[in-house]
């Protein structure tokens, strides 16, 4: 029988705590949970989960304390859960080293999704030779553009670029389609799922966002257009 994987939630919401650990639960996790950064610092020291879903507003340590302190330490999977106006914190978080972010309200289904990709991800950085073949069959190539579908990993002339998992479905998204556009329903329908309502400048904050970290390894990146009015297209390869 498989070891059950472990998840730390660190929120001060006592609802959210609740609603998201019986979920979780119910998929087959392990849950610890914390009602500050503190104690969920502490907590996952002791407990050694296999991700930690962190709130960034919190008591006696915010999230971003409690990330750049565990990530002296740990390479832990971290999701984060902000407010919609918590932009700032984000990115710094981002930098920081957190692997993706969800903005409340959230759906838990969302969130699962999220949680089951950054293990899948995690599992296969220490894989098996024969696993890493077969994950080397799942990849998606576009000009210099390539796409690992197993890991969620994305490269830009053989360069490595950090994108969290919403930013890997979005470029994945417009990439195996290049020259046709996709609007925002679509691209919120890419990364997030349907049936899920997510503000449609949250997309276009991701946009930037991705086109931010191509342009910081490749400063003549302009494959994603914008197509005001309409949504975006990756440009075919020359």
């Amino acid at each position: 029988m498989a070891v059950s994987q472990k998840i730390a939630l660190v929120d001060d919401d006592r609802n959210i705590i609740t609603s998201v650990s019986m979920a979780l639960e119910a998929e087959g996790y392990e849950v610890c949970s914390f009602h500050d950064g503190q104690a969920g610092f502490d907590g996952i020291h002791k407990e050694k989960p296999d991700l930690a879903v962190l709130d960034i507003k919190m008591p006696r340590m915010d999230g971003i304390e409690l990330l750049e302190r565990l990530r002296e330490s740990s390479q832990i999977p971290v999701i984060f859960l902000t407010s919609k106006d918590d932009e700032v914190d984000e990115v710094l978080g981002l930098r920081m080293g957190a692997d993706d972010y969800i903005s409340k309200p959230f759906s838990q289904r969302l969130l699962i999704e999220r949680i089951k990709s950054l293990l899948r991800r995690q599992a296969l950085t220490h894989s098996s030779p024969v696993e890493q073949k077969q994950s080397e069959e799942q990849i998606i190539t576009v000009g210099p553009l390539r796409l690992d579908e197993a890991r969620h990993l994305c490269c830009w002339k053989e360069q490595p670029l950090n994108l969290t998992v919403t930013e890997y479905l979005l470029i994945k998204a417009l990439a195996i389609r290049p020259g046709h556009v996709k609007n925002r329903d679509q691209l919120i329908d890419a990364a997030y799922g349907e049936n899920i309502y997510v503000d449609d400048r949250t997309i276009d904050s991701h946009i930037k966002r991705v086109r931010q970290k191509f342009k910081k390894l490749d400063t003549d990146f302009d494959e994603i257009e914008t197509l005001y009015g309409v949504g975006y297209r990756y440009k075919e390869p020359a």
